[in-house]
């Protein structure tokens, strides 16, 4: 749980819960299709957020459990109606993630944009077509007040032939089997006819009438492969509304890719025609060129509410501090001409902007930066600037900080005020998210020291210590430049094989003084540990990213690179804890003369009594990922 700290008379710290204080259970929904019925005859739009899901699929940004919790507690806090939490039979990780999800922020209540106690959100769990995945969705997502299980399987003839090789009967059969089987199980169920931009519209309507008649209350039409056009996409939402026997009294939903540029046209094209929930990411993110991006949809309708006529419930201040947080934790840096949250979105430089905007303000800027949580505060810090004043300047930003965190930025920004004139809004944001968006540290950076120059062979010394064991090693590296030096010499010291394939390097601010912000993509070689494919059973690159900020390059390039690392250390130790302890409860299924479908007949019996935690891992371990048993 978050919470904000306010210095009172004593010069103490009093939190201040960011929940209301109100039973979560009273938001239950007790007649989903009455709930689906307003929603699809109102002007209220759902936010379905995917993320901790879709965005999650963008090579490079997986996010472990601790980093998923932290984006879902701020989605939550945004706003949104539905969070996609995962793809719960993707991994171990990916189902305890999710659980995590649905027995925390999904049953905890919130406050709406206008102080109010609001509903905790709909947390959902994607499932391919089978009753494996549906299992594990639903196991997943149980625990939240209101749960959703998200099902989907491909409609497209070129899906059908080529990746199902099933035909339309087929499909047809499996959609009403397994819809039907998810609804035994969960009310709420939404399901998806994958690619059904290139889908035909005949089947679709029969494939769509097949799961309503299941029990579906929300139908997803995903442009899977970002092909559609406006006018296409908004008519094919149209005539499946009007063609599908009851379509008008379920949520159709839309989840458009970005292909083509035309991902946040095509959401809203879809709206427009009677859609009532749009899937979006943070900043974007996801597969190949991304998904429809939250801020950018929601800032439309909230700027054109007149064009529109539709709303959300989405609160747009916290808008800033999510984007930020999914950049740092994904290591996906928001390009700044970015609309909505671009460092350059809010920014004037030519003289006629600058001229209208100091005459009236709406010359030039349609909405105001402080809408989407960025400061206009005036207040300078400096190195003599104290704890309250941190404080107050963070919060002002969006930051709520725990005691223990604020600590550790305010020690990072009295280092960085020493050697700046003024720290800058930017320059703490950048501060913030490299002290607390930080993975479990194994490795921890003690020292670095390089000496390059002309006609110098450049050489770092680094200095690591393990945190595990408390053993501090030092080596040496030599490189072509000062920063393969330091990268050298740290993988003599932590010894992760990988290839760097991504180095960016920024000024956070203008001046030769400005804070350096690094980002960092490595890849690690496959060692046949994990989940690497996605849904959609595309693979999936074993890439980890890295950030990190200082006055000092060569120092903020150590350690985007070390943090990269731990992500990569922190995986494998997580993976082979899990194939540790499926081989164990195998060893106990064949020394008891038993065949492993009865040891895990026996786990699932068991459940209430055992460690709920370690039979999840070991049995979904032992089906994903040792072969040769017959279960």
């Amino acid at each position: 749980m978050t919470t904000e700290f306010f210095d009172n008379d004593n010069g103490m710290d009093d939190a201040v819960s960011d929940e209301p204080a109100v039973d979560a259970a009273q938001f239950a929904i007790d007649d989903i299709a009455a709930y689906a019925r307003e929603i699809a005859h109102g002007s209220r739009v759902v936010i379905f957020d995917t993320t901790l899901r879709d965005g999650e699929q963008s090579p490079g940004a997986t996010l472990n459990t601790q980093e998923k919790l932290d984006i879902a507690h701020q989605l939550s806090r945004l706003g949104v109606d539905v969070m996609e939490a995962g793809f719960p039979a993707a991994s171990p990780g990916d189902l305890d993630a999710v659980r995590q999800i649905a027995e925390t922020v999904g049953c905890r209540a919130r406050y709406d944009g206008d102080g109010k106690p609001a509903a905790p959100p709909i947390i959902a769990g994607l499932a391919r077509a089978n009753k494996k995945d549906i299992d594990k969705a639903w196991e997943a997502v149980k625990g939240a007040v209101r749960p959703r299980i998200h099902t989907f399987i491909a409609t497209s003839d070129i899906h059908m032939e080529h990746k199902l090789r099933m035909s339309r009967d087929e499909v047809l059969e499996t959609v009403g089997d397994m819809v039907q089987y998810a609804r035994s199980l969960c009310q709420d169920v939404e399901f998806s006819p994958e690619d059904a931009g290139r889908s035909d519209r005949e089947f679709l309507v029969q494939v769509l009438t097949v799961a309503i008649q299941a029990g579906a209350t929300t139908l997803n039409i995903p442009d899977t492969v970002g092909y559609t056009t406006p006018e296409e996409f908004g008519g094919l939402i149209k005539y499946l509304r009007e063609n599908v026997p009851g379509g008008k009294d379920v949520i159709f939903s839309v989840h458009c890719h970005n292909d083509l540029g035309m991902a946040t046209a095509n959401t809203l094209a879809g709206l427009t025609n009677g859609g009532r929930q749009m899937e979006v990411t943070i900043n974007g993110i996801g597969e190949r060129a991304g998904n429809t991006s939250l801020e950018e949809t929601v800032m439309t309708l909230f700027v054109r509410q007149h064009v529109y006529g539709l709303e959300t419930g989405i609160v747009t201040s916290e808008i800033h501090r999510a984007s930020d947080m999914v950049s740092r934790y994904t290591g996906m840096v928001i390009q700044p001409n970015k609309a909505i949250v671009g460092a350059n979105a809010f920014a004037h430089e030519a003289g006629i902007h600058q001229d209208g905007m100091l005459k009236h303000k709406r010359t030039y800027e349609i909405m105001d930066a402080s809408t989407i949580g960025l400061s206009q505060s005036r207040l300078v810090l400096g190195k003599h600037s104290g704890r309250h004043a941190l404080r107050r300047k963070l919060e002002a930003l969006g930051y709520h900080l725990t005691a223990d965190e604020l600590n550790d930025v305010f020690r990072r920004f009295k280092d960085v005020a020493d050697k700046k004139k003024t720290v800058t809004d930017a320059d703490l944001e950048a501060l913030v998210g490299d002290e607390i968006y930080q993975p479990k540290e194994i490795w921890e950076l003690v020292n670095v020291q390089v000496q390059c120059g002309m006609n110098v062979v450049p050489t770092a010394v680094v200095t690591a210590r393990n945190t595990q064991t408390g053993q501090t090693v030092t080596d040496a590296g030599f490189g072509t430049g000062p920063v393969d030096a330091v990268y050298k010499g740290i993988n003599r010291v932590i010894g992760v094989s990988n290839t760097l394939v991504e180095f960016l390097v920024q000024a956070v601010t203008e001046g030769i003084d400005a804070n350096g912000d690094v980002t960092i993509r490595i890849e690690v070689p496959d060692r046949s540990l994990g989940y690497k494919e996605t849904a959609q059973g595309r693979p999936r690159r074993r890439l980890f990213s890295g950030r990190g900020v200082d006055t000092d390059i060569i120092v903020a390039s150590a350690k985007a690179y070390m943090q990269a690392l731990n992500k990569a250390l922190a995986m494998e130790i997580e993976e082979s804890s899990a194939v540790e302890v499926a081989a164990v409860l195998m060893r106990k299924a064949f020394l008891g003369g038993r065949r492993l479908s009865g040891w895990l007949r026996l786990s699932e019996e068991r459940q209430r009594r055992e460690s709920r935690e370690c039979i999840s891992l070991a049995t979904n371990k032992a089906f994903d990922q040792v072969g040769g048993f017959e279960v």
